[in-house]
């Protein structure tokens, strides 16, 4: 029974091996075609005449991915980890979008979550330049987040504070009905977006606009100059495709031995 486990496992959540690789190309194949068959049962005249035809694929795909979750769940050492881990949970929410339309109508079209299974691509083709510098920006972004916290923190107050002096400013009769209207109106005009849908027409109204509107320009260069910064002192470097029997994290370093995130070992070959 463990052979069989550690076969399955091997197949299933490794890359290295030609049955593992052309088990995942062949999900990659299923996944693609469940895209597919979503964005065409959107079409109304597809639908009206194929309906059939696309459910029948739609939920074969799914049971198809269901089992693939299960074996997943199975052969994995420590299944509590794969269920919680942020795979585990893109597998799952995958395929209860099928069920929950026997529920909701519409549901099903959920199952476009499922792109995200394809980000396994990199992995699954050796990509490991690709998983390289998605570790890095990985590790940028999560070294920015003080930084950006703070700075969205600072922007919210900005546009409560505009926005509340703009309703006393402009009133009503401009478009400004109530503080969460005219803080919207902040947010659009602070972003650059600028629908027009509400704008202001007193001349105290519009010059606060245009300091808004110039303030603008400068706070989105913000969040970029942060993550540049983190991206240029990022260094750590990661290759394989070897999966965590433990904990679940890939993208280790070419040569490691053991799990830089639990420390587990990684290769048969190295001593415990």
């Amino acid at each position: 029974m463990k052979r069989i486990k550690d076969t399955l496992y091997t197949v299933i959540f490794e890359a290295e091996t030609p049955a593992g690789k052309a088990f995942d190309i062949g999900l990659l194949v299923f996944i693609s075609i469940s895209i597919l068959t979503v964005m065409l049962e959107s079409i109304t005249a597809i639908r009206r005449e194929y309906l059939q035809v696309l459910m029948a694929v739609e939920w074969g795909l799914t049971l198809v991915f269901t089992i693939e979750y299960f074996l997943r769940i199975y052969s994995s050492p420590q299944p509590a980890r794969y269920i919680f881990s942020a795979l585990g949970i893109i597998d799952f929410l995958a395929i209860i979008p099928t069920y929950l339309s026997l529920f909701i109508v519409g549901a099903q079209y959920l199952l476009v979550i499922r792109a995200l299974r394809l980000l396994r691509m990199a992995r699954i083709l050796k990509l490991t330049h690709f998983i390289y510098e998605g570790q890095i920006l990985a590790n940028a972004l999560r070294a920015s987040l003080p930084k950006i916290t703070v700075f969205i923190g600072t922007v919210i107050t900005l546009v409560i504070i505009v926005g509340t002096v703009q309703y006393v400013v402009e009133g009503a009769e401009s478009g400004f009905t109530s503080i969460p209207v005219s803080i919207y109106w902040a947010i659009v005009t602070l972003t650059t977006v600028g629908y027009g849908d509400i704008s202001p027409v007193t001349p105290l109204g519009q010059f606060l606009a245009s300091c808004l509107m110039i303030t603008g320009y400068g706070i989105i260069a913000v969040p970029t100059g942060i993550v540049t910064v983190e991206l240029a002192q990022a260094d750590r470097k990661a290759g394989n495709t070897i999966v965590c029997p433990n904990c679940h994290k890939e993208g280790h370093a070419k040569d490691a031995n053991y799990c830089s995130n639990c420390g587990y070992r990684l290769r048969e070959d190295v001593p415990v």
